[in-house]
């Protein structure tokens, strides 16, 4: 059978087609973020304190007089949010001359003000002091709806276009569609330029929330985008190399046809008779991770490093109210700093390989923000610019992961890698929320677990191969030998360099 990298070289490796279809499975990136990053929003704390309009039955006060003789203050000085003085049925005289002492939870509801939007989860629910956990609770649950979603349709990978109608569980699936028909020239465009819509589509989630400051308005406008990729997924041809490693020699024919058309290029008959050709592929799935240690290496270092890229990622999206600058200016910044982040990979990835990349991320990316405890926390704009850093340094390590895992693994086992990577890394989103609830006993917990598991999963990444500019491996002796093949391939580029210096010479 032909080699698949073959057959690219010669219906075009980023034609028409491959620039077509990376388009249309950019565009659930785009808008995955507004499902992720709503959360933030909707659940905004204001400033707020206890009903206390009992008091008004005694006197007509104003709203200073009011909360001086009925809500206590905090040490701070501030009047507490959560406790109000027990009311009492005396005449306001007597309120004034004696004061209130007793204090008690709000049992009459809270009065919000400072509001940045007309509603929140938050206001609309209450969800605030005894029921403030709640939130993280929200979160939590959100982020085990994500991951039930990769359980539930990763078997379904298998024909992707199903699991496809669901695009935020579906992420690994593009990128596994995406570079299975991108040759190797190209590759890493189809991991970074899906992430690349990612960060447009944080940004634009600033200015949206910023002009909808209704959270239900905001989550129906957000979610009306999901119905356009309803409407398109079905037509989006499943992957010829798969159809291939399956035996459906004739379906992959047809497939590849169209597509050398599209680009407007020639298939000859000795590759087509190559192709019709069936040959007994390798396959196991699971089971050749299972029996291969080389592999299972490679697979628990991968999926070590997706997972504590995300609880540091999303540790860091969470918190974007709390660094002190405008929430809005922050979102917007997150998803900025992002864009060059993905453009430069691309490049990156292509000029010092996968797995200098993936360390240098990792690595860096934990000592910045390791480098929060060491900056006064009343200095917004430098915690802001490290967390700003730190998540566009994880980010970008994202989409090294979604390149990585792509080439680590043979055809057989590649979607199985890849949805299983997905899933560690929203074990990782779902263990976020729970992670930063720990700061209530000190703010630094959070920073320092997950800036550790960044750094120690960057360490271990050296004990993966690189793979720059060799074919995806179709079988799990290619994918064992791809750092010999890698090996191999510099020595032919040293030992071509040394030829035209020689001829120079």
């Amino acid at each position: 059978m032909a080699d698949f990298g073959e057959i690219l070289r010669n219906i075009g490796e980023f034609g028409l087609f491959q620039k077509t279809i990376l388009f249309a499975l950019c565009f659930p990136n785009l808008i995955s973020p507004f499902h992720f990053a709503s959360v933030i929003f909707t659940q905004s704390d204001p400033e707020r304190h206890c009903n206390t309009d009992w008091i008004l039955r005694a006197a007509n006060l104003t709203t200073e007089e009011q909360l001086n003789l009925t809500v206590p203050r905090e040490e701070d000085g501030s009047f507490s949010r959560c406790r109000m003085f027990v009311p009492v049925d005396w005449d306001i005289q007597d309120i004034r001359a004696y004061g209130l002492n007793e204090t008690t939870g709000c049992r009459d509801g809270w009065v919000y003000g400072s509001m940045l939007y007309e509603s929140t989860i938050v206001t609309d629910f209450d969800l605030v002091c005894e029921q403030a956990h709640l939130l993280s609770i929200a979160q939590t649950v959100l982020m085990a709806g994500i991951l039930v979603g990769c359980l539930l349709l990763g078997p379904f990978a298998e024909s992707w276009w199903v699991a496809g109608s669901s695009p935020t569980p579906s992420a690994s699936i593009v990128v596994s569609l995406g570079t299975e028909w991108i040759g190797v020239s190209r590759r890493s465009w189809g991991a970074c330029i899906t992430q690349l819509c990612g960060a447009v589509g944080q940004a634009i989630l600033g200015g949206l929330i910023y002009f909808i400051r209704d959270w239900r308005l905001a989550q129906m406008v957000m979610a009306a985008p999901f119905a356009v990729i309803t409407c398109y997924i079905w037509f989006i041809p499943e992957s010829a190399r798969w159809l291939l490693d399956r035996g459906r020699t004739d379906e992959a024919k047809e497939l590849i046809l169209k597509v050398a058309a599209i680009n407007k290029r020639t298939v000859s008959d000795s590759l087509l008779e190559k192709i019709t050709i069936k040959e007994n592929v390798q396959r196991g799935g699971i089971i050749c991770l299972i029996k291969s240690p080389v592999l299972r290496k490679y697979f628990l270092t991968i999926i070590l490093a997706w997972f504590s890229l995300n609880v540091t990622y999303f540790c860091l999206s969470l918190n974007v109210g709390n660094f002190g600058l405008d929430i809005f200016l922050t979102q917007a910044l997150f998803g900025l700093s992002e864009v060059p982040a993905h453009i430069i990979c691309i490049w990156l990835l292509e000029a010092v390989g996968r797995k200098v990349s993936l360390i240098t991320t990792l690595v860096i990316g934990g000592f910045l923000c390791l480098l929060i405890l060491a900056v006064p926390q009343s200095s917004a704009i430098a915690v802001t610019a490290l967390a700003i850093g730190g998540r566009f340094l994880t980010n970008w390590a994202g989409s090294i992961c979604n390149l990585y895992v792509q080439e680590l693994f043979p055809t057989s086992f590649r979607q199985t890698a890849s949805g299983l990577g997905s899933i560690m890394s929203r074990v990782g989103g779902l263990l976020s929320p729970l992670l930063n609830m720990l700061a209530v006993y000190h703010w630094s917990i959070p920073i320092v677990v997950y800036s550790s598991l960044t750094i120690l999963s960057g360490a271990l990444c050296f004990l993966l191969p690189e793979t720059r500019r060799t074919e995806l491996p179709d079988s799990t002796c290619q994918a064992e030998g791809n750092w010999m093949k890698n090996k191999t391939n510099h020595q032919q580029d040293s030992n071509e360099d040394l030829q035209i210096k020689s001829t120079k010479l």
